[in-house]
């Protein structure tokens, strides 16, 4: 995807017809134009020049964007359109004002004028004429931008303008002719007639008006880029490094990776990096949306643009400049403004044709009118109202300036929306499925049960657990290890420490022989008293891991495991189902442990035991049914979260650019993904809103320049009034979108998604998909076998497991010990054994 800026544009129609030229050019695949950030963004082959080529053919400049986010941020963010506008409409408004008196303020108002000009209409003729070229001279830009788009037959707003104000002037000089001619005849009264027939007001008018509109839309659309402004007033300009011991100051933009900073407490954090020495708390609002600080200590990563609160600390750089997340923040806004949502396509079909037929109806308008009997003048009048009143514009803005306020607020709020289709799309949600692990669950298992055998105290049952786990790297090794710490443990020494296979431990402390594991593998050591059993089948049934140790074959008790729901994850799954979302948890675990944490979070739709490879197949299925979102930590979950209609990342606040997510969340929290849906409902109600005003102000309006109510109720349309309502209708509808930078996302109440997915439909499916999966386990076997060493060996053990009956395939791996048998019904263990010790291999276990 490559990005251009575009000049030249004025309105809907321009960006339609640039679309349309660069379609046509060989390599380009898709091209989305975006009228408020004048860009462009093209997909395929196509060369940057033919681009370029075929935008200038279309009557337009075009350049590529440059690249990086520090150098191209500054350059977006740059209002240059304002100063330019406000200097034209200052000159413009002095000059009408003189006009204004010489034309209106001594007919209307009795205004004193020079005694000559009384008695000479066609004197007052060329002052007025020559007061309103200067306006019309002031303003050329309507005429050449104007002129061009006719002559490449893509007529814009500005044609309709400049035709308004143009047939106006040119009127307004027939009849200063005309008044010249009757005052050198002699007849006064006949020139002092013709010259109540002049427009030269409206000529100038017309186009003051409407640059008073432009400034106010200009204004505003400077307005919607305010959330990211403020996110980056918070980087720093400068940086404070530590060099030979001593503390410089450096701009920030210079900080190299590897540089050492220091920060001190209210100061912010120049770049990404992590704390080397100090403890602090840090404000991660910025990023995050989170007002409460995060604790930070040695080890852990801080983020430019928050805030250290309390501690001194220092740093290494780790990503500097367009590297950092703030910069990948900007870089996510910036693409989602630059692309167009599904919403805004009635209104480029209409914006394609709108200006055509517009001067086909004015047209239409004089030609009726002067049938119908009426003066030139009067029929000339209402075509020219229909010119100035018609607004391509408001259809051109109503989209993008409420995808741009949206992904701005969503940034402050640490919520990234990648694509204007994503922000669209989020909204639709109808089934939002969770992973478990990392996504509810904080993915760090902690110890919830110390129960030791009889005869043995917790102490002592907690005091072997940790020497023999501290060799060990399993998560469930540090959950003993950390539990451990909390009773001021040191962890003895061991000797002879082994990873049995089949989830075993093994070790020597103090002459003893100690082992501990997994519930199965205990059991297949020892025999287990039935009172054992019961409180392993309990703590299984409540989502707990039990882990059982022994000394010198003596069982000495008990430790449970838990992965602990986050501390919103069930208010998180309530927001979600008052949005009218149903919530579908999918997890690898076993059936009794994710229905155990399913109970706890809320969530009655389980799908079980699936791998991450299959997880896809699973949004895929769902997707049958309603728009789906995948909710996962973007690690494991990338083939799900492609798959869902909407992919949302949680919690991905050390990597902003994961490839598989639509939608980042910087949180941990999953109350930000309600936040996202509720966010994404109110822009696109937004949307709906701007294109509502912006059709129904051009369908009402239209037939009221050309006079089609005059016959009724006797409305007709000054021109002058016609320009002033096209003008405000852009800044209508900018300002309609700016409302949404006052949302709170969590403050919204959006009412319930239109069409729930009907639960019993998915309650039935997934029943079906559970069976599905447990069809599958059941006939799919792994065995750790030893004594492979070679690709040969691979091949000698599956054609020995595949020539058994019953056996569908063995797919077997040196590298990793293990056979995965998959069959097409039950073959004992004992059978597939003997089948690999025949051919010279020792089965080990079965998983």
């Amino acid at each position: 995807m490559r990005q251009y800026d575009i000049t030249g544009m004025s309105c809907a129609a321009c960006s339609a017809r640039i679309e349309k030229a660069v379609s046509a050019v060989a390599g380009v695949s898709a091209c989305c134009v975006n009228l408020l950030m004048n860009s462009m963004t093209v997909e395929g082959t196509a060369a940057d020049t033919a681009v370029i080529q075929a935008v200038e053919n279309a009557g337009y400049g075009a350049s590529v964007k440059k690249e990086g986010v520090v150098s191209s941020s500054a350059d977006w963010f740059k209002d240059r359109e304002t100063p330019a506008i406000r200097k034209r409409l200052l000159v413009s408004l002095g000059i009408l004002l003189v006009l204004m008196y010489f034309s209106m303020g001594h007919t209307m108002l009795a205004l004193p004028l020079p005694a000559f000009f009384e008695n000479s209409p066609s004197a007052l003729g060329i002052v007025q004429a020559v007061l309103s070229a200067a306006v019309l001279l002031i303003n050329k830009r309507f005429f050449v931008s104007g002129a061009k788009s006719v002559w490449h037959g893509a007529p814009n707003m500005d044609a309709l303008v400049s035709l308004g104000s143009g047939i106006s002037f040119a009127w307004s000089v027939f009849a200063l002719c005309k008044t010249c001619f009757s005052e050198n005849a002699g007849d006064i009264t006949s020139a002092a007639a013709r010259a109540s027939k002049f427009y030269f007001e409206s000529a100038a008018m017309i186009l003051v008006l409407i640059t008073v509109g432009k400034l106010l839309e200009a204004k505003s659309k400077g307005r919607t880029t305010n959330a990211i402004r403020s996110l980056m007033k918070l980087a720093p300009e400068t940086a404070v490094l530590l060099r030979g011991g001593k503390e410089i100051t450096i701009p920030a933009s210079a900080v190299q990776k590897g540089d050492i900073f220091i920060v001190r407490p209210g100061g912010s954090i120049p770049v990404d990096g992590v704390i080397i020495e100090g403890t602090t708390a840090v404000n991660e609002a910025a990023l995050t949306g989170e007002s409460l600080p995060a604790e930070k200590k040695e080890g852990e990563l801080v983020f430019a643009a928050t805030v250290n609160q309390t501690g001194f600390i220092k740093c290494r750089a780790l990503r500097v400049g367009e590297d950092t997340s703030l910069a990948q923040i900007i870089r996510l806004v910036e693409n989602a403004a630059a692309t167009k949502a599904p919403a805004a396509r009635t209104a480029d079909k209409v914006s394609g044709v709108f200006v055509p037929a517009v001067v086909g109806i004015a047209l239409v308008t004089l030609a009726v009118w002067l049938l119908c009997g009426k003066a030139f003048d009067y029929a000339l009048e209402r075509a020219v109202s229909v010119l100035v009143i018609s607004c391509p514009c408001a259809l051109g803005l109503a989209t993008p300036v409420a995808i741009m306020v949206g992904s701005g607020v969503g940034a402050k709020n640490g919520i990234l929306f990648k694509t204007a289709r994503v922000l669209e799309e989020t909204g639709k949600t109808q089934i939002a499925v969770l992973d478990k692990t990392g996504t509810l669950t904080k993915g760090e298992p902690e110890i919830t049960d110390i129960l030791p055998a009889p005869g043995i105290d917790e102490k002592e049952l907690l005091a072997a657990a940790y020497a023999l786990e501290a060799k060990s790297e399993h998560p469930l090794a540090r959950a003993v290890m950390k539990e451990g710490q909390k009773y001021a443990l040191v962890p003895e020494n061991t000797e002879n420490f082994r990873v049995l296979p089949g989830s075993g431990l093994t070790a020597h402390c103090r002459g003893k022989e100690l082992l501990g594991g997994s519930a199965a593998f205990i059991g297949s050591v020892t025999a287990l008293t039935d009172e054992t059993k019961a409180q392993i089948n309990l703590l299984a049934e409540n989502g707990k891991t039990p882990l059982l140790f022994l000394q010198n074959g003596q069982l000495l008790g008990i430790l449970a495991a838990a992965d602990p729901l986050k501390q919103d994850s069930t208010g998180a799954v309530q927001a979600l189902k008052e949005l009218g979302i149903r919530v579908v948890m999918l997890t690898g675990d076993d059936a009794r442990t994710a229905k155990a944490v399913g109970a706890r979070a809320g969530i009655k739709h389980i799908v079980a035991g699936v791998r991450p490879e299959g997880k896809a197949a699973v949004i895929r299925q769902l997707g049958a049914l309603g728009k789906t979102a995948m909710l996962g930590d973007g690690i494991n979950d990338a083939p799900a979260l492609s798959a869902a209609d909407t992919g949302i990342a949680v919690g991905a606040g050390t990597d902003v650019a994961i490839d598989a997510a639509g939608v980042v969340l910087m949180s941990e929290s999953l109350l930000v993904a309600a936040d996202a849906v509720r966010l994404s409902r109110e822009t696109l109600k937004n949307i709906r809103e701007n294109l509502f005003w912006a059709f129904i102000y051009n369908v009402i309006c239209i037939p009221l320049a050309a006079g089609c109510f005059a016959g009724v109720f006797g409305w007709t349309l000054n021109p002058m009034i016609g320009a002033a309502a096209m003008s405000l209708s852009g800044v209508c509808v900018v300002t309609n979108a700016l409302r949404l930078n006052l949302c709170k996302p969590r403050k919204i109440k959006n009412k319930k998604t239109r069409k729930s997915v009907d639960e019993n439909a998915l309650a039935e499916l997934l029943e079906k998909i559970n069976k599905s999966l447990k069809e599958t386990v059941k006939m799919t076997k792994t065995m750790k076998i030893e004594g492979m060493m070679c690709p040969h060996c691979e091949a000698h053990t599956k054609k020995a497991l595949e020539e058994l009956d019953g056996v569908e395939s063995a797919d077997a791996s040196f590298r990793n010990g293990t056979a995965v048998v998959t069959l097409t019904k039950d073959v004992a263990n004992s059978a597939l054994k003997e089948a690999v010790e025949k051919a010279g291999y020792t089965v080990l276990a079965f998983e």
